[in-house]
């Protein structure tokens, strides 16, 4: 059986909408699913009712490849998942069918690029984050407690005043109470 999906980022581009659901019509898609929706974003429910739909020996096709994922990473996995399950994936752009040797080996190839692009990110990163540290910044939110907020909690707790009003006190959760306790809290 062949299923289509399509997808648009906003609803602006609705004629593109329609010309790939048109062309996934005309391949012969029994059923085309849809979303209007960034790629950016992590919620497709037209994609997700598609790899609901799907079973194996069935091919989903896509009029462009990226289509099915917010990054490279992110429509490899779905291919792969879908590959997986024994479901054929063709992407028109690509001229890519899973079905053929040539369309296997160029999703492996693309697997191969993606991680390998994952790997740099993380890299740079950790890079990155090197050099910031070396001069003295540090990345990520900022205490929500001063160090005599934090020994205020402490001699507070240790009166024996409640972790909960200790909490409602300084504007803080109970976890954080028990975070600062446990000496987890620390800078």
């Amino acid at each position: 059986m062949l299923a289509g999906y399509a997808r648009v980022s906003t609803r602006d581009q609705a004629e593109s909408l329609v010309a790939q659901r048109q062309e996934l019509e005309a391949l012969g898609c029994e059923r085309v699913f849809e979303d209007v929706v960034s790629g950016a974003r992590s919620e497709r429910p037209g994609l997700t009712a598609a790899l609901d739909w799907v079973r194996e020996g069935d091919t989903l096709v896509v009029t462009r490849l990226d289509r099915l994922g917010r990054s490279t990473v992110d429509t490899l996995r779905t291919v792969t998942a879908l590959e997986e399950r024994g479901v054929r994936i063709k992407a028109l752009d690509l001229d890519l069918d899973t079905a053929t040797a040539g369309g296997r080996l160029v999703v492996r190839t693309l697997a191969s690029l993606a991680e390998w692009e994952r790997d740099l990110q993380v890299e740079r990163t950790r890079v990155g984050l090197a050099h910031a540290r070396a001069q003295g910044r540090v990345g990520g939110r900022p205490r929500k407690l001063s160090v005599a907020a934090v020994d205020a909690i402490k001699a507070s707790v240790e009166a024996g005043v409640p972790a909960g009003d200790v909490a409602a006190m300084h504007g803080v959760s109970r976890r954080t109470v028990t975070r600062v306790l446990a000496g987890e809290y620390e800078r």
